[in-house]
């Protein structure tokens, strides 16, 4: 099969989001070929380069997000009023309501499912969305007209109509500025050149590492030439939109999430299959419109190889250590931490906490500070006498010195692994320590729950007198911290490998292209289709698919000798004579 592969601020970029098991899912299907279609979030991100790419990627095209060049296109009359009559449809979508809007206050999807979108409102803005994208097609760029005046009269007109939301109507001259300059943005991957016969209408699928605009490419490769699409999403792009616009005025929030919303049911409805990373996922999948049946959960797969040495040693730990691992951010709520280790220190004197990890930018940098001081604080460099030199129980510290050279080496160094988040997605520190075999305590947020299993101890978030009594429990039980080691070890061993989701995706991507294969019509030089351009054998591995029968399936006779050819109609037409 040929896969095409799309992201956005990940792989094949040296950094970013879903990049590490993008980079082993391809490496692992070396019996697909693979294009890569990218869209940057940063000039920085370009700037540090790509990973190195395997053989079976056979191109790669990007995209920025982060900056827009001029189309330099002038629309004329017509394509003005077609502008003007999809934008104006699209804006009067948001301000008529937002879909899925009540969850934007809180991380955990609402339960009540009445908030979907109804049937003729998702129509009118699938309507809205594929007109501009043929206009774009047509006029080859949409980029200047999303920016124009035209577009943000568009919204005002559609925020001050009967019926629209309150917020909407609230909405002041600033808020439709950044409302317009939001939805340019979003809507950027409607203007690329990617979606003709030699882009992605040349692939068998389309395959989003994660939902908004890195699945809108698929969106339209589906629309123009009949692509099927599977979508993934190890965190939700809706619920990582809710969470960052909390900030924002309520006119913004209300117009954005409207937008996030209907996108989110439009990519759903249109995928074959969404394979969620965890239930937590799947919960808010579910209430953005996707249907159960197309639902199959698929957990992130990690090399378990470097925590071998640490999984089969358990003896190496500290027995009076507790260990924190992961980006030191608010979210990881150290403070609470740190609070349920003063608690712990009056049961069991002698326990040290090692939390390790790096800053997660300028924000994670402050809270970094907040959280030494507040260490300082609590815990007074502690001595043996007046003359010696005290040492603080609690240290920060992070990988690749002398101490901790390696990941591993943290998770080896305790007896017990600690998660303290209150918010969490998939926990991948967590289903590290369990890698290493070590006993854990976890607030129950995100996915913990189902990444545990009942092979470590959950307690609630914020609450660091049950955190405390949950760690003193598994200090003093040497024999129940080995217990649980073990079973977690082998939890996941079985469910979080790389290896199970290599498997898991290869199936998937069988299951489509045999239920919905890509229709395609090869024409002769008299513009007639030619039968049997593309045979059906082109898919199946065996002796028939070398480099002839490569030349077969883009069009050439099995016969010819020399090199694979990329399809032309003229060698089709040739091989039919």
């Amino acid at each position: 099969m040929r896969i095409g592969l799309l992201t956005e601020g990940g792989y094949p970029y040296v950094s970013g989001d879903a990049r590490l098991w993008c980079d082993r899912l391809v490496r692992g299907l070396g019996q697909h070929e693979f294009d890569v279609y990218a869209l940057s979030r940063s000039e920085r991100q370009e700037d540090e380069g790509w990973v190195p790419l395997p053989p079976q990627v056979r191109r790669v095209r990007t995209a920025p997000l982060w900056t827009v060049e001029s189309d330099e296109v002038v629309y004329g009359r017509r394509a003005r009023r077609r502008f003007a009559e999809h934008y104006g449809a699209l804006a009067a979508v948001l301000c008529a309501g937002a879909a899925g809007a009540a969850g934007a206050a809180g991380a955990e999807p609402p339960g009540d499912m009445s908030e979907r979108p109804s049937d003729a409102v998702a129509d009118r803005f699938r309507n809205a969305l594929y007109g501009l994208a043929e206009l774009a097609r047509d006029e080859r760029g949409l980029a200047g007209a999303l920016r124009s005046e035209t577009a943000v009269r568009a919204l005002e007109r559609a925020c001050r109509a009967p019926g629209a939301l309150r917020a909407a109507r609230e909405a002041r001259v600033p808020d439709l500025l950044t409302v317009a300059a939001h939805l340019e943005r979003a809507l950027r991957p409607l203007s690329l050149d990617w979606y003709d016969d030699q882009g992605l209408g040349s692939v068998d699928l389309c395959h989003a590492a994660s939902g908004g605009p890195a699945a809108l490419p698929g969106l339209l490769a589906r629309h123009f030439s009949g692509v099927p699409l599977l979508v993934t999403e190890y965190g939700v792009r809706l619920r990582t939109h809710f969470l960052a616009a909390t900030d924002a005025p309520p006119a913004v929030r209300a117009l954005l999430a409207a937008f996030h919303g209907r996108l989110a049911a439009e990519i759903y409805g249109r995928a074959e299959i969404v394979t969620p990373g965890n239930a937590h996922a799947r919960r808010w999948q579910e209430h953005c419109g996707a249907d159960r049946a197309k639902l199959r959960t698929v957990y992130p797969g990690m090399d378990a190889s470097r925590f071998a040495e640490a999984g089969e040693t358990p003896e190496r730990a500290d027995p009076d250590t507790l260990v924190w691992v992961g980006r030191v951010e608010p979210a990881k709520d150290l403070v609470s931490l740190l609070h349920a280790f003063a608690e712990i220190r009056k049961e069991e004197p002698k326990t040290r906490l090692r939390i390790v990890g790096a800053p997660a930018g300028s924000e994670g940098a402050a809270y970094l500070g907040h959280c030494k001081a507040l260490a300082a604080q609590l815990f007074p460099d502690e001595a043996d006498g007046l003359h010696a030199v005290g040492d603080n129980p609690v240290s920060f510290e992070e990988t690749g010195g002398p101490e901790l050279p390696a990941l591993a080496d943290a998770y080896a160094a305790g007896a017990v692994t600690v998660l303290s988040s209150v918010v969490e997605g998939f926990p991948i520190s967590l289903v590290e320590a369990m890698f290493c075999g070590r006993a854990t305590v976890s607030t129950d947020v995100g996915a913990v729950v189902e990444v545990i299993g009942g092979t470590g101890l959950v307690v609630p978030p914020r609450n660091p007198k049950a955190l405390a009594e949950a760690c003193v429990a598994l200090l003093r039980d040497p024999e129940r911290r080995e217990r649980l080691g073990a079973a977690a070890r082998a939890r996941a061993l079985e469910l979080f490998t790389v290896e199970q989701n290599i498997a898991a995706f290869h199936g998937i991507y069988l299951e489509i292209v045999a239920r919905c294969p890509v229709r395609r019509v090869v024409l002769d030089d008299t513009g007639e289709p030619l039968p049997f351009a593309v045979p059906a054998e082109a898919h199946v591995p065996g002796r028939w698919n070398g480099p002839a029968a490569r030349l077969v399936a883009r069009g050439g006779p099995g016969w010819a000798a020399g090199p694979p050819v990329r399809a032309t109609a003229r060698v089709a037409a040739e091989g039919a004579r």
